[in-house]
């Protein structure tokens, strides 16, 4: 049953595109208040932080399926978040946008030297040609994938797939995917796992990653679901990482706008350092050097020197 307040501002707010902004105060975090302005402007719900703790706010938001049913019954297309929230509060409007079916973006600086923006028409080359080859692979690896789901719901206990929350292009959030190849539940033990770990949150010994895990991750196994990802135009088969929430709010002011371009499976940092250098902004810095020389045929060097990698296991973990 809704309060009062929330039957008030589900009546009116989000189903009133005319109303400019409005306070909301969401807890999802104990001992945390953080005050939301929400903000209408064609169709788009653009999420601000207000320290301004004299507005009247709502009583706190925990129930995200409250939420939920609010943004469905809204006229909004897509909702716009900023990146100073935290992880937690990220990933509980990301799950009630995607279960209310609305697009959710994180608000980037923007970035002029995109690929897509200098070179349009060999860009869209490069899309159709790599959906193409992502469909092709995807059908020749599917009796491979077939074994490799059997074996991990053989081996232990939990779903065949792992998602989680990616940043894609222009800050859009995806849901990447990839075999599980860790125990059931690790992601509630991530940041317990990678206290006090600097960089990129990689362990080389990670307790949570399976037997089978560790022979999976070794040659990029896990990685073939992210061909779903490809033809869902979420990804590409080449490009920067596909940074997860808890890096991407690491990232320094001045890489930031990196984030706007669209992710790869893989790339020149897997392919010319990977697990060797874990330094978040000179990870990031590769990139932009990689987007800013872009071009069609650096992305077909990329992918065969992609597959010596993949067959050494170089950097794997």
């Amino acid at each position: 049953m809704l309060s009062t307040e929330h039957q008030t501002l589900e009546n009116s707010a989000l189903d009133d595109p005319t109303l400019e902004n409005l306070t909301l105060d969401l807890k999802p975090v104990p001992n945390r208040a953080t005050q939301y302005k929400l903000k209408w402007r064609q169709k788009q719900l653009l999420v601000k932080l207000s320290r301004d703790l004299k507005v009247p706010c709502l009583p706190p938001l925990t129930e995200q399926s409250w939420l939920q049913d609010c943004l469905q019954r809204s006229p909004v297309h897509l909702v716009k978040l900023p990146l100073e929230l935290p992880e937690t509060e990220l990933e509980f409007w990301a799950d009630a946008c995607a279960a209310a079916g609305k697009s959710v973006f994180l608000k980037l600086p923007g970035m002029a030297a995109l690929p897509n923006k200098r070179s349009r028409i060999k860009w869209w080359i490069k899309r159709l040609t790599e959906w193409a080859i992502a469909a092709l692979l995807l059908i020749l690896f599917s009796p491979l994938m077939l074994i490799l789901s059997w074996l991990i719901v053989t081996t232990s206990p939990g779903p065949v797939l792992f998602h989680q929350w990616r940043v894609g292009e222009r800050g859009k959030l995806f849901r990447i995917y990839k075999f599980r190849t860790m125990v059931a539940g690790a992601e509630q033990l991530h940041h317990q796992v990678m206290v006090g770990q600097s960089g990129l949150h990689k362990l080389e010994h990670d307790p949570r990653i399976t037997p089978l895990g560790v022979w999976m991750r070794r040659y990029s196994l896990d990685e073939l679901p992210q061909l779903i990802n490809v033809l869902r135009g979420e990804m590409s088969l080449v490009g920067p990482r596909p940074w997860a929430l808890y890096d991407a709010l690491r990232l320094s002011p001045t890489v930031r706008h990196r984030l706007n371009a669209l992710p790869g499976i893989t790339g020149i940092w897997q392919i010319t350092r990977r697990a060797t250098l874990r330094d978040l902004d000179a990870v990031n810095r590769i990139d932009l050097g990689y987007l800013g020389a872009w071009s069609f045929r650096q992305d077909l060097k990329i992918l065969l020197l992609t597959i010596p990698k993949v067959l050494t296991g170089f950097g794997a973990y």
